[in-house]
């Protein structure tokens, strides 16, 4: 059994599988995203030690005795992360596929960087892809975000 921490709670998997196959099929959390399945397009990013990283390629077993955090994990609907309240409060959202892997990832970059300019945004969003074109509120609720974060 593979042990490792999801959204701070101790849990076991027998492993042979990626890391989001078993966290959508066995741990039934719906926040990482299936997209293209070969780490182009963002969508199943989860944090790993604080870390942005593709999980639809990684191993469950590269995870054992680590921390991973899901979207699920960042927040919860009575108290959500300030990046949750900023993307609802932008309306950053358009069908949703793309938020998770973003959401989580800026979670990363704000936790290095909490005072980002535009680029430097852009440059770490680099590798997540929004088909809808939802692309300029969803720099508007990172930074809103940040400011919130750094009040």
């Amino acid at each position: 059994m593979i042990r490792f921490t999801l959204n701070g709670a101790a849990v076991a998997h027998p492993g042979g599988m990626s890391l989001l196959h078993a966290l959508r099929g066995d741990f039934l959390l719906n926040g990482p995203r299936f997209g293209c399945g070969a780490e182009a397009c963002g969508a199943c990013h989860v944090l790993l030690e604080g870390r942005s990283v593709p999980a639809c390629t990684l191993p469950v077993e590269a995870v054992a005795g680590r921390a991973v955090t899901t979207l699920e994990g960042l927040g919860t609907r009575a108290a959500p992360h300030p990046l949750q309240r900023a993307f609802l409060e932008e309306q950053a959202g358009q069908c949703g596929f793309c938020l998770s892997g973003i959401i989580v990832t800026a979670a990363a970059f704000l936790r290095e960087n909490p005072t980002p300019d535009e680029e430097a945004l852009r440059v770490a969003l680099e590798g997540h892809l929004c088909r809808c074109g939802s692309h300029n509120r969803i720099l508007r609720a990172i930074l809103r975000a940040a400011r919130e974060m750094r009040a």
